[in-house]
């Protein structure tokens, strides 16, 4: 086969090798690859608990703490139901971006007969990968936790126990960005409550004993800033690698460009769906856009 000069600045996990079809399982079949999509990662399990589990307290102290025991009848129910949709949208989020294939190729495709199908040009370089077996399509990247090759791999988040790719992006995003909005909206009413406690008797504006309600207001305070400064940051570093169209590992590794440039406006289409609807800031839309066809990998 032969080399581009562009070929030699890719890394070496993208370096074309010997492809030994022989050593390669044949792929599953295309029937096969409509399972959930799940993780089975130790320590992403645990974060995605942990994440689930501090959503649930925020919420019972938001609730329990400030709201019901306020007087402000108004007040209660526009806040209560404000910060319960952000939570109920963040935690589906959440469950599509943990069990959506974030773009996996297919392992083990890696065979004789598939080369063969691929009917190769004189000039044409496939690559393989040499840990899952698989021919990898240009941009793909191998996650050792995921053990697979992903499409535009953006990176493994714990998190959310999967990785950020092409077809799950857009729920990683809007996952970062309603956590960001309920941690925000907790500091508010946090301050507002201390406010509230401070001018009227401490034993009245909670349902719980002044030191307990103290504690309970302290730490939601500290889990709310925590998240709002860490999901605001990757909500943002997001946005910015959809809008330059240039994922994090390729930014990381200062890969080469070999893709047509778009406008921003195109590549928020490409993650969100087209044409901008309030479906873009819904968990439970699938953005319509094609995808690229999993079983292309000529580069």
């Amino acid at each position: 086969m032969m080399i581009t000069p562009v070929h030699r600045f890719r890394d070496i996990e993208r370096t074309p090798e010997y492809l030994q079809p022989e050593k390669c399982v044949p792929p599953p079949s295309r029937t096969s690859l409509g399972t959930m999509w799940f993780i089975r990662d130790g320590c992403g399990i645990a974060c995605a608990v942990v994440t689930w589990m501090l959503v649930f307290y925020a919420d019972f102290v938001v609730l329990l703490v400030m709201l019901i025991p306020s007087r402000d009848y108004v007040y209660s129910v526009i806040n209560g139901t404000l910060f319960n949709t952000l939570a109920f949208l963040a935690l589906a989020s959440h469950f599509r971006a943990m069990l959506t294939d974030p773009g996996a190729v297919p392992k083990g495709n890696a065979t004789k007969e598939f080369i063969e199908s691929l009917q190769l040009k004189p000039g044409q370089v496939v690559y393989k990968c040499p840990k899952c077996c698989s021919i990898k399509p240009d941009r793909a990247h191998h996650c050792s936790v995921c053990k697979r090759c992903i499409r535009k791999m953006d990176h493994h988040c714990p998190w959310v126990n999967n990785c950020v790719g092409e077809n799950n992006q857009k729920y990683f995003v809007l996952f970062t960005m309603y956590i960001a909005l309920i941690s925000l909206h907790a500091l508010i009413m946090v301050g507002f409550h201390f406010l509230y406690c401070f001018e009227e008797d401490w034993t009245k504006c909670s349902s719980f004993s002044p030191p307990t309600t103290v504690i309970l207001l302290i730490l939601l305070c500290f889990e709310a800033l925590l998240f709002l400064i860490f999901t605001s940051v990757m909500f943002g570093t997001q946005v910015h690698s959809i809008c330059t169209d240039e994922t994090g590992i390729e930014q990381l590794k200062k890969e080469e460009r070999r893709w047509a440039k778009k406008t921003k406006w195109m590549n928020m289409k490409a993650v969100f769906g087209h044409p901008f609807s309030i479906a873009w800031l819904s968990p439970f839309a699938t953005p319509d856009q094609g995808k690229a066809d999993p079983y292309q990998y000529v580069v």
